[in-house]
C-alpha cells in the first residue's frame, strides 16, 4: 500500500526532523493497526515484539490529526484513480453517519449516555463517498445532534472527489441543512425514518398549494382548521411569569392556559435585545420556550433561557403564537403578542426590562399581530427547484423540506 500511495510519508516528525530510520515505517504501521483495531499499544507491543516505549514515541511524535488527514488524502486520491472505483460510483454522492464508542479515563468530549455506554463515550461522524472511500471523520460529543456536523467535512473536503449530493439518516436532517445545502449548490437527500407516516398540513385550499408549488404542493395532504384556532384564541391566557435573573441570562417560566386548544397548538418565544429611552425593544435574539409540563386543569408550563449581551437597558418580551408541527408555513395564522411591564435592576450595572401586558383601567390588553407575508420570489423558485430534484433526481420522497416556509414572513407588531 505504501509503495503505491506513499501514505506513510505523510507522518512527519512534529519537531520537523527529516531523517527517517529504516524501522520507522514498521513502527508506524504497528501504531496505526493498534489504533484501528482498538488493540492498544501495550497489546501491540506484546504481539509484534516492538517495545512499548518505541510505539509510544512513534505515536507521540508522528501520528497526529493533521498527519492522519494527509495520509488519508493520499489513500483516497489513489483509490479514486483505480478503474474499479468507477464501477461503484462517480464520487459525486456521499453519505454520513455516526458511530458511538465507549471511553476510559477522562475526556473533554466524552459524555454519559446510558442507552449506549456503561459509563461515558463519544461519537465519530464519518463521511463516505459512493466509491466506498472515507474522506472525512470528526469526533463529536455523543449527546450532540449529528445534523450540526453534516456540512463540516463536505466543505472541508480536500480530496478530488466532486461531491454534489449527500445522504444522511434522520439524525442528520434539519430544515437549516436543507437551506444550507441549497445555498452552497449541493443537494441533501436524506433517508427519513417513518416517512410514510408523516402528515403535512396547509393553511389554504389544496388548489392554491398545488398551483404555487406544483411539486411540493401535493405533499400537503391535510388542511389546518385555522377557524377553530381563531375562534378559541381569546381563551388563551398567560397565568403567570416567573424569572430567575443571572449575570448574562434569565431563566424564565411561563404558565399558559390554552383554553379549548392544547399546549401543542401554542408556540412561546422570548424576543430579547436592548431597550431605548422610549421603551422600544430592539430585538437582537430569540429564545424558544420548551414545554415542561401540563397540569390537570390544562395549564401548560413553558421554560426557556433568555440570553443577554452588551450593556445598558436590556429587555425581553414574551410572544405567544399558534403553532402546528405539520404546517408547511406559519404565515397566515392568527397571532398575539402578550406584554407585561416589569423593571429589574442590578444585572451587571444594567437594567433588565420585561415588556409585557400593558396596564389599563379595564385590565390587561392584548395586541394582535399583523402578519405580512413578504414573498421572496427568487427564494420560492429555489425551493421549488429543490423539490423538483427530489431524491437522486426522482420524484421527491422527502417531506422534510416542505416544513420550510416557501417565503420569508415578517411578524410585525
Amino acid at each position: 500500500m505504501d509503495a503505491r500511495t506513499g501514505f506513510l510519508d505523510a507522518f512527519t516528525h512534529a519537531g520537523g526532523k527529516q531523517a527517517r530510520s529504516a524501522e520507522l515505517k514498521r513502527n508506524l504501521i504497528a501504531v496505526l493497526i493498534a489504533g484501528a483495531t482498538n488493540l492498544g499499544l501495550t497489546r501491540m507491543a506484546e504481539a509484534s515484539g516492538i517495545s512499548y516505549d518505541t510505539l509510544a514515541w512513534t505515536a507521540e511524535w508522528h501520528v497526529r490529526e493533521e498527519t492522519l488527514r494527509e495520509a488519508n488524502l493520499a489513500v483516497v486520491g489513489y483509490h479514486q484513480r483505480l478503474p474499479l472505483a468507477g464501477v461503484f460510483g462517480g464520487g459525486t454522492l456521499s453519505s454520513s453517519d455516526g458511530q458511538r464508542f465507549p471511553t476510559r479515563g477522562k475526556s473533554l468530549t466524552a459524555r454519559a449516555l446510558s442507552r449506549y455506554f456503561a459509563d461515558e463515550g463519544l461519537s465519530t461522524y464519518t463521511h463516505v463517498s459512493d466509491q466506498h472511500a472515507t474522506y472525512g471523520t470528526k469526533v463529536i460529543v455523543a449527546t450532540d445532534r449529528e445534523a450540526h456536523y453534516v456540512l463540516d467535512e463536505i466543505l472541508g473536503n480536500a480530496t478530488d472527489l466532486p461531491i454534489t449530493e449527500h445522504a444522511t439518516d434522520t439524525h442528520g436532517v434539519s430544515l437549516v441543512n436543507f437551506a444550507l445545502f441549497d445555498l452552497v449548490g449541493l443537494q441533501l437527500s436524506p433517508r427519513i425514518r417513518d416517512l410514510g407516516k408523516i402528515t403535512l398540513y396547509r393553511a389554504g385550499p389544496r388548489q392554491h398549494a398545488c398551483g404555487t408549488w406544483p411539486t411540493a404542493g401535493p405533499l400537503l395532504t391535510r388542511r389546518l382548521n385555522t377557524a377553530l384556532i381563531a375562534q378559541h384564541w381569546d381563551e388563551v391566557k398567560v397565568c403567570d411569569i416567573a424569572e430567575n435573573v443571572g449575570e448574562r441570562s434569565a431563566e424564565v417560566t411561563v404558565q399558559v392556559h390554552p383554553g379549548a386548544l392544547t399546549a401543542a397548538d401554542l408556540r412561546v418565544d422570548a424576543i430579547c435585545g436592548t431597550v431605548n429611552t422610549d421603551g422600544e425593544l430592539r430585538v437582537t435574539a430569540e429564545a424558544p420556550f420548551a414545554l415542561a409540563s401540563t397540569a390537570g386543569d390544562g395549564v401548560a408550563t413553558f421554560r426557556a433561557t433568555v440570553p443577554f449581551s452588551g450593556g445598558g437597558r436590556l429587555g425581553y418580551a414574551i410572544r405567544l403564537l399558534p403553532f402546528h408541527p405539520g404546517l408547511a408555513a406559519q404565515a397566515g395564522m392568527p397571532g398575539r403578542l402578550f406584554e407585561l411591564l416589569l423593571q429589574r435592576t442590578g444585572v451587571i450595572n444594567t437594567t433588565l426590562i420585561r415588556l409585557g401586558l400593558i396596564d389599563e383601567p379595564g385590565g390587561a390588553r392584548s395586541i394582535d399581530l399583523r402578519v405580512q407575508a413578504d414573498f421572496d420570489v427568487a427564494a420560492a423558485q429555489r425551493l421549488e427547484e429543490v423539490f423538483k430534484r427530489g431524491l437522486h433526481g426522482a420524484a421527491p420522497r422527502s417531506c422534510a423540506p416542505c416544513r420550510a416556509a416557501p417565503a420569508t414572513a415578517r411578524w410585525r407588531w
